[in-house]
């Protein structure tokens, strides 16, 4: 799964399924990037897991002193150093969410946001783990998943990628219950409220809060403790 957003699902592919995002869509995509926002601080030092071709970089760079944005797709990755060029603050590097290259405890704020925790398919304790190590004391941890007020609206989005032949063709027997999963073995699944509370419940070394945004996102929000 992880080499469908490498290759199909990147760079101009990637972007364009943004571009199809209906008004609803938007709407959450902007609410989440806002929620990030109102969280940092001037100068903060930032890490966004998944950056794809950068899409949310410039919004944070308006803030942050400086920000690194990791991602698996060298063609997602190609693309964003060409959009981001004139951003001095940005930074974008081909690395492993489970395996991040970075001394411990160098991040003021770990972001990982548009489901980015279920759309990675991989081990979310390992994940939160690796983000934890990588963050300071005192720091934030920023995950999300969809909501599931609003399922009718990310279905439609996903209807208008099928169509683009972004994605395979949607299972409709096979897509329920916050999941979608097209004929070509493509699925993307979210994550509920109480699965964040129990993944966060996992660790010791962190507080944490889980809220719902704009009727549309569930963020899971931790604070590594590290005394």
């Amino acid at each position: 799964m992880n080499g469908y957003y490498s290759r199909r699902l990147s760079a101009e592919n990637l972007k364009r399924c943004y571009e199809l995002a209906p008004p609803r869509i938007k709407q959450y995509l902007d609410s989440e990037i806002r929620h990030v926002l109102n969280h940092l601080k001037t100068g903060d030092k930032v890490l966004e897991l998944g950056c794809g071709y950068g899409r949310i970089l410039p919004y944070l760079a308006k803030k942050a002193s400086s920000i690194v944005g990791i991602d698996t797709s060298i063609s997602s990755l190609e693309m964003g150093r060409q959009l981001l060029s004139s951003y001095p603050n940005i930074s974008l590097k081909k690395m492993n969410a489970l395996e991040l290259g970075f001394e411990n405890d160098i991040f003021d704020v770990v972001v990982c946001i548009q489901n980015g925790i279920s759309a990675f398919h991989v081990d979310r304790l390992k994940l939160i783990k690796e983000s934890i190590r990588v963050t300071k004391h005192g720091g934030l941890i920023l995950f999300s998943g969809y909501s599931e007020k609003i399922w009718n609206e990310r279905l439609k989005w996903f209807e208008l990628q099928a169509d683009e032949e972004l994605i395979g063709k949607i299972n409709y027997n096979k897509t329920k219950n916050g999941v979608i999963i097209c004929e070509d073995g493509f699925s993307a699944s979210t994550i509920k409220a109480e699965e964040f509370k129990e993944l966060a419940s996992e660790f010791t070394n962190i507080k944490f809060s889980i809220s719902e945004i704009d009727y549309s996102s569930i963020f899971l929000e931790m604070t590594p403790d590290k005394k």
